[in-house]
């Protein structure tokens, strides 16, 4: 079964013997990739929804590995269970993740890795999880078609980020790149727009967005 490079991504993220809860699983094709790798690895796929919870039960039939993939059906963290040590969400809004994690602070106290793949709003993510007790460990863009995604591995324990290591991603800083600049040039692009096409009342969001384009014109130098 052939997945994407951002789901691929994830998957090669994944430690060994990890027992996983994949938020809206879609159809199941990361969990499939994951037990697949021979690493000893368990998951849990989840959905909200019934078409894609029915079609993930048909794809880990069709597989064999119904003894390795539990399916449930469920709103967000509601399908977490003890056994899990690792949450893995990708595809979604970062401020929809959030809203996840904030219905069930339990889990975070609980899980000692998640890996997520937000479409947006990644600084918020990284600010909300830092503050609930995890580091970013690892960060990696993933160009899928003329789309650039984050990937981002947190793990529990306490560190120190400055504002722009949070803006920008700590691991991202460290290692730049092709894809760095590529991604945060379209970065500072977007907000220079939306910066031209916001009322006068705006007035808070763009100062902070001016904040932002400083920010990046600085670093893409």
């Amino acid at each position: 079964m052939r997945i994407n490079d951002r789901l691929k991504t994830i998957g090669d993220l994944v430690d060994a013997n990890s027992f996983c809860l994949d938020v809206g699983c879609d159809h199941a094709f990361l969990d499939i990739y994951l037990v697949k790798r021979n690493k000893n690895i368990k998951a849990i796929a989840s959905d909200i929804a019934t078409g894609p919870i029915d079609i993930a039960k048909q794809n880990i039939k069709s597989e064999g590995l119904e003894g390795k993939i539990e399916v449930r059906q469920g709103d967000g963290l509601d399908t977490y269970s003890d056994e899990v040590d690792t949450v893995i969400i990708s595809g979604m809004g970062g401020r929809n993740m959030i809203g996840i994690f904030k219905r069930h602070l339990e889990v975070l106290k609980k899980v000692k890795t998640i890996i997520l793949s937000p479409n947006n709003y990644q600084t918020d993510v990284k600010k909300f999880l830092n503050k609930h007790g995890f580091y970013i460990a690892f960060e990696e863009f993933v160009k899928d078609k003329k789309f650039i995604y984050q990937v981002i591995v947190f793990k529990k324990g306490k560190k120190h980020y400055t504002k722009k290591e949070l803006f920008f991603g700590p691991k991202f800083l460290e290692k730049k790149g092709k894809l760095f600049k590529e991604y945060y040039n379209r970065e500072l692009l977007s907000r220079k727009i939306l910066l031209g096409i916001l009322p006068k009342n705006y007035w808070f969001k763009k100062l902070t967005i001016k904040k932002e384009i400083k920010l990046l014109e600085k670093e893409l130098l």
